[in-house]
């Protein structure tokens, strides 16, 4: 255990700045998420179509 786990690129950090630094990040990978549902809850399918897919011709009375 001679090798430190967290090193400084640059600068001088003292023992207590490292400890505290540790102390946060060892903090925020203990958290859980709050929720496991998923984030997004809209619709399944796109309210949109890609042109590309579509037949070249529409009639011009139809809505669709």
């Amino acid at each position: 255990m001679s090798t430190p786990d967290i090193r400084v690129e640059k600068g001088h950090a003292e023992p207590e700045e490292v400890a505290a630094i540790t102390a946060v990040l060892m903090a925020r990978a203990a958290v859980q998420p709050a929720s496991t549902t998923p984030a997004h809850r809209g619709r399944a399918k796109a309210g949109w179509r890609r042109l590309e897919r579509e037949g070249g011709f529409r009639a011009p009375h139809s809505w669709h």
